[in-house]
């Protein structure tokens, strides 16, 4: 199997593409089997909402083209949810040849409702049977011919982890045209749902009476529950009960979330900050033998300016931040693909419901600790447009990556010792602004919204190093994606700005472009101890992105290698000699911690919001805000230390 270009109806061969949908529910596996079928890096996750658009890659096997499409993990088609609405339109399109149904065969009987839902629809459908190898550890066995011929559709064992069952997974596949159109299942009517509940059992009463027949176990009574693990067989909890017990605890639930995402951030600047003490030594070599060769060539001064102070100061001092996100990001990844996240959102439910927000919330404000494009954009899952507005909101308020680079800066120079404290307040910061900010909006929200969270905790299980390291070179790709990119340019514009003036090019900063723009809006920052036209001028720059506001600092206060041990130390100086101590420092990281988002947000918030107008009006309420919370650090760090 293996990715091709081609996304046409007919292949270079003649033949006919075949369209595949993949679909099932929420960490059953469906996006692992798309990678591993057509060798695509997609997300994976322990949560819905990951996938909220269908994606398409193609693969090919045996000389057939397929065209898959990685749908929306969804419990049901009942299009009460974004993610349903795209998967059943999908479908329903004729987009699509054949449907693949990837169900969890460790849970089967609740995977069978979203199968038999398809079933409806008329259209050819596989039903790719995952996570086998649990079924057999918890002494259990299905009958896939028997569940073949009672659903009328082919099923077929598969392991997305292991890539096993694959070339009969596309064999099933390809041979869709021989299908007959599935018979729907016996249904209750729809006024007898409503009367009752709309679990599977009640939608489907045939779903009990095809696990009593599939499922093969030690004891008949298993049958109905293949959920449960062999432990259970025995009167005993299984071992993510077990962990669960103290994980999602009413009293210790909290306080262990608290507790692993100080571990990771301890991680991320104590092994992150020793690894970066290597690439400010090879930042420091390049710059120096830079200089030396284009000194060697008689470069102009100004030429030499704009390459050593501008571009390599503005985008190495950013590449030398790589081991504290590379290190965040592996720690992340690590308790994603545990299983632990979705237990995160299941803690803060009821501290979410407080402030008027369902605990699937968490998840989009949960992906903002990473970047803050996808986690508005994961803000479609919530059902109700009240609730996502709000959510899109305070997402940016959640400390995203490429702010990290400045508070290692400004909390390694003012806080010494507790400089990884200082960094770990922004982040407790950011989450209690979002929460007094949603808590306002609730209380004045008389139409307020019940929230009921529903989410699936998936069993602990081992992570998977394959999927841990395509998910961490996706944002470290990201990052140096940016540092080509966005702040390479951002360096160059930079420089300009503050070497050249009214008079042309300029020696002193003081006379230039940026030194009138940042003077001009001095007295709006004075009150927040921000009143230094450098400063200014630096968060200006921040709003191309996050990161730039370090680089930018670089080339305002002429320190080449800002982040190294010397550079530090020389702005540290410089600062101190304007009067800039830790109440600013306080005031800055809170500022840039809160204030208008990149403008990759900003369109992520236009495109998810459809309105000029209310995108307008959040950038103005988090810059707003961020003014109001700089204020109190500001006065409060300087009353602290009276």
């Amino acid at each position: 199997m293996e990715g091709a270009g081609a996304m046409g109806g007919i292949s270079l061969t003649g033949q006919k593409v075949i369209r595949a949908g993949l679909i099932g529910n929420p960490n059953c596996g469906k996006t692992t089997l798309f990678n591993a079928c057509t060798g695509a890096n997609l997300k994976v996750a322990n949560w819905p909402g990951v996938t909220v658009e269908k994606k398409e890659w193609q693969a090919a096997w045996q000389g057939r083209e397929f065209r898959m499409t990685d749908l929306p993990g969804v419990y049901s088609l009942a299009s009460y949810t974004m993610e349903e609405q795209v998967s059943k339109e999908f479908i329903q399109s004729g987009a699509v040849d054949v449907v693949v149904d990837v169900a969890d065969a460790s849970s089967l009987e609740r995977n069978l409702y979203l199968t038999l839902q398809l079933l409806e629809l008329g259209k050819p459908v596989v039903l790719a049977l995952n996570m086998m190898d649990l079924v057999r550890e918890r002494g259990l066995e299905i009958d896939l011919l028997l569940l073949s011929r009672l659903l009328g559709i082919p099923c077929v064992a598969i392991s997305a982890r292991e890539r096993t069952g694959l070339d009969m997974l596309f064999y099933a596949m390809s041979c869709y045209q021989e299908y007959e159109t599935p018979s729907p299942p016996v249904r209750k009517n729809h006024a007898q749902q409503r009367a009752e509940n709309a679990s599977a059992e009640v939608n489907y009463p045939v779903i009990e009476d095809i696990m009593l027949q599939v499922v093969k176990g030690r004891e008949k009574d298993r049958a109905a529950a293949p959920e449960m693990g062999p432990e259970a067989e025995l009167g005993q909890p299984d071992r993510t009960d077990r962990m669960d017990r103290y994980l999602t605890g009413k009293w210790l639930g909290l306080p262990i979330f608290l507790g692993i995402m100080a571990m990771v951030f301890f991680l991320t600047f104590a092994v992150g900050g020793w690894l970066k003490g290597y690439f400010e030594t090879a930042l420091e070599l390049v710059s120096r033998e830079t200089g030396f060769l284009l000194e060697t060539w008689k470069v102009s001064p100004m030429l030499q300016s704009l390459i050593v102070d501008g571009i390599i100061s503005g985008v190495g001092g950013i590449l030398t931040f790589l081991p504290n996100i590379f290190i965040l990001f592996l720690a992340l990844g690590y308790l994603e693909d545990s299983g632990y996240m979705a237990r995160a959102a299941f803690v803060m439910d009821d501290l979410m419901s407080r402030v008027g927000l369902s605990g699937k919330a968490f998840l989009p404000l949960l992906l903002g600790f990473g970047c803050s494009v996808p986690a508005i954009m994961a803000s479609r899952t919530l059902e109700h447009r009240r609730d996502r507005l709000k959510t899109i909101l305070i997402t940016p308020f959640m400390s995203c990556s490429a702010r990290l680079p400045v508070y290692v800066l400004f909390s390694t120079m003012f806080f010494g010792k507790y400089a990884m404290a200082a960094c770990y307040s922004m982040y407790l910061t950011g989450i209690l602004t979002a929460g007094v900010t949603a808590w306002v909006l609730f209380k004045l929200d008389s139409s307020g919204t019940d929230h009921m969270l529903l989410i699936e905790l998936p069993d602990y299980k081992a992570p998977d190093a394959r999927s841990i390291m395509l998910y961490v070179w996706e944002k470290v790709k990201d990052y140096l994606s940016k540092a080509g990119t966005v702040i390479f340019l951002a360096s160059i514009v930079m420089w300009l700005i503050l070497n050249f003036g009214a008079e042309g090019y300029v020696t002193d900063m003081s006379r230039s472009f940026g030194a009138a723009i940042g003077r001009q809006a001095a007295p709006v920052f004075e009150p927040v101890g921000l009143g230094y036209w450098q400063i200014i001028v630096a968060l200006i720059s921040g709003i191309a992105a996050k990161e730039v506001v370090v680089s930018s600092c670089g080339v305002l206060f002429g320190i080449q290698n800002i982040t190294a041990a010397g550079g530090m130390a020389d702005f540290a100086c410089v600062l101190g000699e304007m009067g800039f101590g830790i109440p600013n420092a306080c005031a800055l990281m809170t500022f840039c911690l809160l204030y208008v988002p990149c403008t990759a947000a900003i369109a992520a918030i236009r495109r998810e919001t459809e309105s000029k107008k209310l995108t307008a009006a959040f950038v103005l309420f988090q810059t707003a805000a961020a003014w109001i919370v700089s204020f109190i650090a500001y006065h409060g760090a300087r009353a602290w230390m009276i």
